[in-house]
C-alpha cells in the first residue's frame, strides 16, 4: 500500500494557511493553486504573463518533487480575478502544455491577494513502468 505524502514549496502561505504545496497519493499529484510568487524570496511578478510563467515554474517544480511532468497532468484549472487577462497567457501555457493537453477549466474569481493576477492548479497521474 502506498502512503500518501505532503510536498512543501517553503511558501508562507503554506504554513500560514495549513495546506501542502502537493499531495502525492497512490499514483496521484494533487498540486495546489500555485501564483506567480517566487516562493523563496516571496516577491510577486508584475503583469498576467510574467506571473503566468513564474506560476508555471511553480506548477513544474511541485510536480518534479512529485516525480511528475507537466506531460503527467491529466486536469488543469486557470484561476483569474480578470477573464480578460487569460488570452495573454496562452503562449505561455501553450509552451507548458501543448505536447500533452491537459483537460482544463478557467474561472474568473477574486483571489487572496489583488496583485494575484493568475493561480493554476493540477492534477497528474504518475506513470509508473
Amino acid at each position: 500500500m502506498m502512503s500518501r505524502r505532503h510536498l512543501t514549496s517553503g511558501s508562507t502561505f503554506e504554513t500560514q494557511i495549513g495546506y501542502a504545496r502537493a499531495v502525492v497519493d497512490g499514483e496521484w499529484v494533487f498540486v495546489s493553486g500555485c501564483t506567480g510568487f517566487e516562493y523563496t524570496s516571496m516577491t510577486l511578478a508584475e503583469g498576467v504573463v510574467a506571473q503566468a510563467e513564474q506560476t508555471m515554474l511553480n506548477v513544474v517544480a511541485a510536480l518534479a518533487e512529485a516525480g511528475a511532468t507537466v506531460a503527467d497532468v491529466v486536469r488543469v484549472h486557470y484561476l483569474l480575478p480578470d477573464r480578460n487577462d487569460f488570452a495573454a497567457c496562452w503562449p505561455t501555457l501553450r509552451r507548458y502544455f501543448g505536447d500533452a493537453p491537459p483537460a482544463a477549466t478557467m474561472m474568473q474569481c477574486g483571489l487572496l491577494d489583488p496583485a494575484m493576477l493568475i493561480e493554476i492548479e493540477v492534477t497528474a497521474l504518475l506513470r509508473r513502468p
